[in-house]
């Protein structure tokens, strides 16, 4: 059985470039269908957030259907502190996404460190939609991106714009991975995309938490 770290959002607004604030969260199926996929293999999972809130959930991605299987996630109501998390304890990390990581987890020193202690481990990350977003904060010991020259992929400049978000925010999550040197791979709007790069996984849309969950379980 391995230990899975869900590392979530805090922030249940995102601030757009008015200064308004966006309720927001984590996207319920990001979280929902990797879980159930690593823990019908037998795999444990440990909830872990900024300042250990409870993360919350974007009330656009509740649907009737998943809003039950959602609230059988005991593990969401006691998180622990991302601060006190050791990667050595996990044998895999995974984020899940929504516009909640754009607030919190992309200025997130302590998420930053894990990851890069993650990517060089060897263990595997695996990062979906906005959780890339996170990626951001990561910086190795000169001071650069340890995510520079990966392939990978997350929500698209495309269909940020279909979703109407595009012409309100700070900034767009594809010009931000691509400025740090990551080569990003945009597959069509909507549909299931993800790429493997060493041992970073990554997918592009909430479509893409399932093909991303498995190719986690087979790497583990």
């Amino acid at each position: 059985m391995a230990r899975i770290l869900f590392v979530m959002t805090g922030a249940d607004r995102w601030t757009l470039a008015d200064g308004t604030g966006h309720p927001t969260g984590f996207w319920a199926e990001e979280a929902v269908v990797p879980y159930e996929a690593f823990t019908a293999a037998g795999h444990q999972v440990v909830v872990a957030t900024p300042g250990g809130v409870e993360p919350p959930v974007d009330p656009a991605s509740l649907t009737p259907e998943l809003a039950p299987r959602l609230e059988a996630i005991k593990e969401l109501r006691s998180p622990v502190r991302l601060a006190e998390v050791d990667p050595a304890d996990f044998d895999a990390v995974f984020y899940p996404g929504g516009h909640g990581p754009m607030e919190d987890l992309a200025v997130d020193a302590d998420s930053g460190r894990l990851l890069t202690a993650f990517l060089a481990s060897g263990k595997p990350l695996g990062v979906v939609c906005h959780g890339p977003a996170a990626l951001l904060a990561a910086v190795d010991g000169d001071g650069a991106s340890p995510f520079a020259g990966f392939r990978l992929t997350g929500f698209t400049n495309a269909e940020e714009t279909l979703a109407g978000n595009a012409d309100k925010v700070r900034w767009l999550l594809q010009d931000r991975l691509t400025e740090l040197g990551a080569d990003f791979v945009e597959g069509e709007p909507w549909a299931p995309h993800i790429e493997v790069d060493r041992n970073l996984y990554t997918g592009q849309n909430p479509a893409s938490s399932a093909p991303l969950a498995d190719a986690l379980l087979k790497a583990l």
